[in-house]
């Protein structure tokens, strides 16, 4: 068993077998779990936001954006030996973290942050193989680039595994 990498908020961090990563309190954030099964080479972002082309000096933080920060975590992960044509994903968490956020569009950053995810994954050719996304709760994840293993623990629920 190697080493549990945090992935802070608006982070992102590449890993190795036999390593893991870890991100803690997504709500309305999307986290991005990477893996090059080959190599086994992977790696998660915690995006906050869909778009860093609707926010003035985004480029101060590109993890923050899904738009940017997953770009950037492939970028990261071929630097280590990681083949973009052999890479796959899972995601988790763009939950609706508020009650008034249903009712207004704008609001909705959980879905949206889902969508432009699910939208830079498909251009960039990765395939999704699963996802733990929407609803109205948290999740604390946990990824394992050795056998591909998302665990996803949320208050009051059993822990799962995508």
């Amino acid at each position: 068993m190697g080493e549990i990498i945090k992935v802070g908020m608006a982070d992102l961090k590449p890993c190795k077998a036999p390593d893991g990563v870890i991100t803690l309190g997504l709500g309305s954030c999307v986290g991005i779990a990477i893996r090059d099964p080959g190599t086994l080479i992977g790696g998660l972002a915690h995006i906050m936001l869909p778009d860093s082309t609707a926010i003035h000096n985004s480029a101060a933080n590109v993890a923050k954006f899904a738009d940017t920060g997953i770009v950037e975590l492939v970028k990261q992960m071929e630097a280590m030996g990681a083949k973009r044509s052999r890479m796959v994903a899972k995601i988790a968490g763009g939950a609706t973290m508020f009650q008034f956020a249903s009712q207004n569009s704008m609001m909705q950053i959980g879905a949206r942050n889902v969508e432009a995810t699910k939208k830079v994954l498909a251009q960039l050719g990765i395939p999704i193989l699963a996802e733990d996304t929407g609803l109205n709760y948290g999740r604390t994840v946990t990824f394992y680039p050795e056998t591909g293993e998302f665990h996803i623990r949320a208050v009051g629920k059993a822990e799962t595994i995508i």
